[in-house]
């Protein structure tokens, strides 16, 4: 299996590093570890959150058509990130139609398993980033394009998080199991936005609570 990351940053900023401990965490476990790089949102260069999408689509594809060389197994990719990531992690399966020109859009994005971290989840005026991604926010609101047939999912948010509020993770949660969907939502109560970035303990118990999940989905051994 492989376990793909997407950093935070609100899709402006931050680093493949930043999630550098997770994917290692991970590969420690036997699978696969990759953080990926995307273009970031920046209007001087006409760059926006459709093209941070495409990216990570993009991603998916290039594994997936890969999977040989990289030593995975296609049908076992476990997507993730946090914030922002978390975000593109979950647009890899949700925002079908968003894609790179010229990529095969015969393999799938869709991942196996998506696992979010404190997710950007409701990019309307009561979520985050609404007026980054402009009038077309609803294409690219994860809760507003919820469907059935989608993988399993867990998300781990904090009750207290001002910048992508604990109601926009709830309410996905209340959707997809609404759609037939395996999802799972870990509050953490009165967790600031990205709670378990600032401590290793926090950190360690979001591994181990990722680690029961992904165990009972038999993706680790």
């Amino acid at each position: 299996a492989a376990f793909v990351c997407f950093h935070g940053g609100g899709w402006s900023g931050g680093f493949p590093r930043r999630f550098y401990p997770f994917v290692d965490h991970f590969a420690r476990l036997g699978l696969v570890g990759i953080s990926v790089e995307y273009r970031l949102l920046n209007r001087d260069l006409g760059t926006t959150v459709f093209d941070c999408v495409k990216d990570a689509r993009s991603a998916i594809r290039y594994i997936r058509s890969h999977a040989s060389e990289l030593g995975i197994d296609p049908n076992k990719l476990i997507v993730s990130g946090g914030s922002a990531g978390a975000h593109l992690a979950a647009g890899t399966a949700l925002f079908d139609g968003i894609e790179e020109p010229g990529d095969d859009i015969s393999i799938s994005t869709s991942p196996n398993v998506m696992i979010l971290y404190y997710p950007v989840i409701d990019t309307s005026i009561c979520g985050y980033g609404n007026e980054k991604i402009g009038d077309r926010w609803r294409e690219l609101s994860p809760v507003d394009n919820v469907r059935g047939d989608l993988p399993p999912t867990l998300l781990l948010h904090g009750t207290g998080d001002k910048l992508t509020p604990f109601a926009g993770a709830k309410r996905f949660t209340q959707e997809m199991l609404e759609a037939g969907n395996d999802c799972q939502l870990i509050p953490f109560e009165g967790g600031r936005h990205g709670y378990l970035i600032f401590d290793l303990d926090l950190f360690d118990q979001a591994m181990d609570q990722t680690e029961v999940f992904l165990s009972e989905l038999e993706m680790l051994d």
